[in-house]
Parts: C-alpha cells; structure tokens; sequence
C-alpha cells in the first residue's frame, strides 16, 4: 500500500510538472526563452514609488503581426484589452507571472495551457513583457536566456549550404 502511495505521488508531481502546474509551497526551476527575435529598445527601470515613472518591464522593437512566443510552459490566467491595449499573463511553475502587452492577437484563452515556445499572439510596432514574482514588478531580462545558434560553414562553390542546426537554449539565472 505504501508503495502504491509514491507511485500515485510521483505520478502526480509530474503531471503537475508537465501541465505547467506547481503545487502551493513547491519551487521549480523555469528556463525562460527569449519572445521574439529583436532588439530590446527599453529596458527594466524600477520606479521610486508604486506611482512614479519607470519601466516595470522590456520593450522591444518588433514588425506588426510578428509572432510573440510563450517564454516558458504555464497556464493563462488573463487574456484580454486593458484600456484599449490587448495583454496577456501567463502563470509558470516557478509561480511568477509574465505579461505580454501590445498584442494584436492572442491565441490562448483565459485558463488555457501553453507550452514553452508556443506562439501566444502577434505583435504591434512593440512588444511589452513585463515579469511579477507574487506582486513585485521583477526584472526580466536577466532571467531570459538567449538562444545560441552553433557557427556553420557555408560552401563558396554554389553547392546548396546544410539547413541550420536548431538553437539551443543557454539559461539566464533563474
């Protein structure tokens, strides 16, 4: 009976896991992956005050319609307008919350499960993403990890090159 118990709970933990759910007092590991492939163009500054200016998040300069990846595995837990502004939040195991602002689509619903990578909407002329741990505006961009594509030669000859191997994920600090 008492293996029977761990089996259950094991199997359990990683259904959790995989869903993207923790449960309460757990503490996970999330590997976050960059949106979008294109320039920061305003960084993190924490404000004074809970009234004064500041940037809570990153901004980055992307084309209309470009596609906004999930940064992690998690379940949405909003996806709607705030004032005229479509936005998205996604919960991920390590139990903090990314928003995604200035979206012209979105494609999860409220309460649906995403996977690491999944295009979650597309992009007007930019692209907020902002990271709360609990209620604290937290800096994102250490913690998005960069992808590393590996150095390839390409033949001068007019042979057709090899495709691209797939990048791999280089980890901020989480």
């Amino acid at each position: 009976m008492r293996r029977l118990a761990a089996v259950l709970a094991a199997s359990t933990a990683l259904v959790a896991l995989a869903s993207g759910v923790v449960p309460a007092g757990a503490q996970s590991s999330v590997s976050y992956r960059p949106p979008v492939d294109a320039p920061v163009i305003d960084h993190f500054r924490d404000p004074a005050c809970p009234y004064c200016a500041g940037n809570r998040g990153l901004e980055y300069a992307t084309a209309p319609g470009t596609p906004v990846r999930a940064l992690a595995a998690g379940t949405v837990t909003f996806a709607g307008d705030v004032a005229g502004t479509r936005y998205l939040v996604i919960q991920h195991a390590d139990r903090r919350r990314v928003t995604y602002g200035r979206l012209t689509t979105i494609n999860p619903a409220d309460g649906g499960v995403v996977a690491a990578g999944s295009v979650v909407g597309t992009t007007t002329a930019a692209l907020y993403v902002g990271l709360r741990d609990g209620d604290t505006y937290v800096d994102p961009e250490p913690l998005i990890g960069r992808l590393r594509r590996p150095a390839r030669l390409v033949p001068m000859d007019g042979t057709p090159a090899r495709p691209p191997a797939a990048p791999t994920l280089t980890c901020g600090a989480a």
